[in-house]
This record gives structure tokens, sequence and C-alpha cells, in this order.
């Protein structure tokens, strides 16, 4: 209840209008921009903010890297590939440039009515669509036949394997356990050893890393290295003045090498880009080679031919691999996909996708079944072929996995991994006959891998729980690739600091 004595007061406030009818706004139409009063004219701050605008979507645009596929977009536009005086950076900010202004006129065009714009948008996706969709080429007949030979080598090599497997399923789990147990505690041994400071293009010796030869060939960085299956052992056939080596350089070329000249055997000659990696097929009468052209490439050692140019990758193709049978090819790439191809046949048997980064390294398994890859993502990841999937990933580094290696080496005593009872337990890999049941120990090739990244660090993993058994510091920059020795005594490893790194193992 209000008091009769301020009654009056609160009628007399509510007769009270206090406010302003919408349509007798006051409308002032003489006014001045801020900015023209203080000396900025408005055009030069549309000029300015086009500028802004333009520098923005210019930095937005996709532009390629590869000098060579930056010239060959300036060609496709009509325009000079190189000026006086102009690098490959500025070649590649000419072409930003240009993409930009191409740009701009296409939306323009489209802004004033003369682009059909549903028309140009399903042009564009019938474009896509057709260069995403799947297609083979007829091949040459010394294909057909090299396709011939790797299905009459591989076949024999995978019933072993598969027989192999078999007779290795009957060992109890508490002995596969104490034997991953052992070798585990094994690897805790590796240590640095000893480091060389690498030349141009040398062959050291192991364990002193002495220069004993060096080869000229290239005229450009060396991207790839393989050896022949069975160089260098005693227990081979393979002759110092045969072919031994294989290296792929940033000119595009393949060189073929024997040990007792300083000049290749052959040149192979095809690729329109850097050769990054090359790859002994088991068999040792192919070597694949990958490239920056977008293609990985199969020639034959003998007659130095190239037998395949094989396309699949959006960009740049960074590493190849051959699983033992010889049957299969992984290849990965700049495009974070990896691809496994029948080489028999000629088709993809699996795509590996999960990676969000380039695929740098890549490896399989002695299983057969099981390979790895190494991406820009700091990630491994193992994909299994029965499965058809990715079955495990490993955050192995804080940068860039550059290369990566699976232990494949022997099963004999001389190996310096553990057996389970210290007996010999190998098991005959080329052999008529599959491996007997009367004494059967679990394998030592497959039990972990290596990897080399950009935070310096060379790792080891155990390869049945992922986990990590010892990173090995020692390198001041960046490491490129590393390897491990048949008889996992040495891990080697080499980077930007321009040495090559001996890790050992105690006896």
């Amino acid at each position: 209840m209000m008091h009769p004595s301020r009654q009056a007061y609160v009628e007399e406030a509510e007769d009270t209008d206090m406010g302003i009818d919408l349509a007798n706004l006051p409308v002032d139409r003489d006014y001045d921009i801020p900015s023209a009063a203080a000396g900025f004219p408005s055009e030069r701050a549309s000029a300015i903010l086009s500028q802004f605008e333009r520098k923005r979507r210019a930095a937005a645009m996709v532009v390629p890297t590869d000098d060579s596929r930056v010239r060959a977009r300036l060609r496709e536009l009509g325009e000079p590939i190189t000026l006086f005086g102009e690098g490959p950076a500025d070649r590649r900010d000419r072409l930003r440039e240009l993409l930009t202004d191409l740009a701009e006129q296409q939306d323009a065009a489209a802004a004033e009515g003369d682009v059909d714009m549903r028309e140009a948008t399903q042009e564009a996706e019938d474009e896509e669509a057709e260069q995403q969709e799947e297609f083979y080429t007829e091949g040459s007949q010394d294909l057909l036949e090299a396709r011939k030979a790797i299905a009459r080598f591989s076949l024999p090599r995978a019933k072993l394997r598969v027989a192999r497997q078999r007779e290795e399923s009957t060992i109890p789990l508490r002995t596969h356990i104490k034997h991953r147990k052992a070798v585990k505690e094994k690897l805790h041994g590796f240590d640095l050893y000893g480091s060389q400071i690498a030349g141009d293009r040398p062959l050291l010796t192991v364990p002193n890393l002495e220069e004993k030869r060096s080869f000229k060939a290239h005229t450009d960085r060396v991207g790839g290295l393989s050896w022949f299956p069975g160089a260098t052992l005693s227990t081979s056939n393979v002759s110092e003045s045969t072919v031994n080596l294989v290296s792929g350089g940033g000119e595009g070329n393949v060189c073929l090498w024997s040990l007792d000249q300083d000049q290749p055997i052959a040149t192979l000659s095809g690729h329109s880009g850097r050769v990054c990696r090359t790859e002994f097929h088991p068999s040792g009468r192919y070597v694949a080679s990958a490239s920056y052209d977008t293609t990985w490439r199969l020639w034959d050692v003998e007659t130095t031919a190239e037998l395949l140019l094989q396309e699949g990758h959006s960009r740049e193709v960074y590493t190849v691999s051959f699983n033992n049978d010889g049957s299969l090819l992984a290849s990965g790439g700049l495009d974070s996909i990896g691809r496994i191809w029948d080489l028999r046949t000629g088709r993809t048997v699996m795509i590996l996708e999960g990676h969000i980064r380039e695929i740098y390294g890549c490896d399989w398994g002695v299983d057969g079944y099981r390979v790895l890859t190494g991406s820009g993502d700091g990630w491994v990841k193992c994909w299994d072929l029965r499965q058809v999937r990715n079955t495990g990933g490993i955050g192995a580094h804080k940068s860039v996995v550059s290369d990566l290696r699976w232990y494949k080496g022997t099963e004999s005593t001389s190996s310096y991994l553990p057996s389970t009872d210290g007996q010999n337990g190998r098991m005959d890999v080329d052999g008529d006959q599959p491996p007997q049941s009367t004494h059967v120990q679990p394998r030592k090739s497959g039990t972990f891998f290596v990897s080399s990244g950009f935070d310096k660090n060379v790792n080891i993993f155990s390869a049945d729980d992922w986990s990590l058994v010892k990173s090995l510091s020692g390198h001041s920059g960046n490491v490129l690739s590393t390897d491990i020795s048949d008889d996992a005594q040495w891990i080697a490893s080499c980077g930007h600091d321009r040495t090559v790194k001996l890790w050992g193992i105690d006896g």
C-alpha cells in the first residue's frame, strides 16, 4: 500500500511523456567522412583494403614447391618459364601473382554474368572426377615377362613363409614373451660407437668408418641408396665387379655401381624430377625408384631398360619398398597417401590413408602382410593387409619422421640378439624345403624397428607392443636416414650435421 501523501507525485510522473517520436528524429545529411577530414581520401582507403585482400588471397594460393612443376605451370599459362636473373623463389612468387590475377579475373567475370557459375562448377567437378578415376595403360612385352618372372620368384617364397608361420604358431605364448623380453634387454645396450664427417659420396667401412671409395656421377644431391641382395657378405656369390649398389640423384638419374671402380656401371635416365629413394627387388633383377615427378618406376638391372612408369600419387613420390616375397611394393608420397601395388598384376591392393602430412619412409615386416609408414606428422603407423586397415600408431618423434627400418636380419647364432635357449634357431629362408617342427624358435627378425627424425634422435621401438626401447641422441641436426646391420650389431644414421654415426651393441 502506498501512503496517500506519495500517490499524487507518482500519478503526476506517469502522465509526463519523457520520450520522442521516431518520426521526429532529426536527420543530418550534411556530414563529412572522418578519414577524409583527416586527409585520408576514401579512394585511397579502398585501394589499401583491396591490396590487403589481394595479399591475403595470394598467400592462400596453392603453388607447387618443385621448380620443375612451377616451370610447367608457367608454360601452361603462356608465360615465360624464366626471366633474366630470376631464381626459383622469384619464379614461384611470379606464378603466385599470375594465379591471383587469374582468380580475380574469373571472379570479376562471374560477377558481371559472363560465366554461368553452375556450368563452371559442373565442369570443374567433372574434370576432378576424371582426374581421380583409376585407369590402366597397356604395358610392354618386357613388362609382361617381368611380371611373370616376379610371380615365379615370389610364389614359392610366400609358400615357405606361410609354412614357417604355421610352425611358429605352435610355440607357446610364454616362450614368445620370454624371447621378446630378452631382445628388449639386449637393445638397451646400444650406444654411440663412432662418428665421421662424410665427404661428397664416400663408401665407409664398418666399424672404423674409414673411406674405402668415393663415387662421383651425380650432379645433385643423392637421395637414395640400396645394396644388392647379398652384397658385401662373405656367404654370398656377389662379386665386387658386378652390380652391388644403386643410387638416385637430384638430377633425376639412377646409377648402378660396382665396388671396384668409381664410375657407374650403368645410368638409368627417365625421371624428370629428383629421385628420392631407390630399392632393389629381392631377386636382384629389378630396381624401383621414387621421384618428384609424381611417379615411381621399375627398371631391369641386366638390360637397364625402364619396364614400368607407375602413376597414382597426386604429388611427389618419396619412398618405395618391396616386401620379402617380392610380390608387393609399397609407395608413399608428399600427398600423405601410401599405396600397396601388386607387381604381378599391376593393380592397387590397398590405399594407406591416415597420415595428415607427407610420408617419408616405409618398410615391410618379415611376416609379409604388415607395413610401416613414417610421416611428417611425427607418427609411425602400421598397416595390416589382411584386415585392410591401420592396426597401430606411434607418436615416434616430436617432428618429422624422416626414415625407418624394420630389422630383417639373420636368425643364426652370429646375430647379436639372444635366442630363447642359446641354440641356433635359424630357419632356411631361401631353401627348397619348409622348416621342420623338431626345433622351432621365435624369430629374431621383425622384433624391433628403428626410426630417424627431425628431432635429432634415432629411436628404437619394440615391434610387438610398439613401446620405445631406447632413444639414441648425438646428432646436432635433423637425422635424415637410418639402417640396421644384418646381425643387429650396428645401427647407422646420417643427418644435416654432415656426419655418419655408428651405434653399437655389446656382444
